[in-house]
């Protein structure tokens, strides 16, 4: 099997910064794609970072400039360095990767991390 283990989150002021790191383990032949997404309490989940195997980046509008996501393949971990945090970035943060295992290569599944919170006050 696969898990996906989060953490880094916390309380901060506004304009601090925060850390979150992921990291996969189990029977991975691959990884592909990685990525963060959020869900504050009442609404959907949302796409934060995303990340290829080759490193291309993809971003929400309401994060640019301020989040990094960066990644190793080597540890199959995946970083999001969040900084000039807002109250509004408040949710509980989930890792995210598709995978491949040995036992068949050609198949990629999706595996979620279990989500840490991250809290920003004003």
């Amino acid at each position: 099997q696969v898990q996906l283990v989060n953490s880094g989150g916390g309380l901060v002021q506004a304009g601090e910064s925060l850390r979150l790191s992921c990291a996969a383990s189990g029977s991975i032949f691959r990884i592909n794609g990685m990525g963060w997404y959020r869900q504050a309490p009442g609404k959907q989940r949302e796409l934060v970072a995303t990340i290829t195997r080759f490193g291309n980046t993809n971003y929400a509008d309401s994060v640019k400039g301020r989040f990094t996501i960066s990644r190793d393949n080597a540890k199959n971990t995946v970083l999001l360095q969040m900084n000039s945090l807002k109250p509004e970035d408040t949710a509980d943060y989930y890792c995210n990767a598709e995978v491949s295992q040995y036992s068949d290569p050609g198949i990629f599944n999706s595996y979620w991390g279990q989500g840490t919170q991250v809290t920003v006050s004003s």
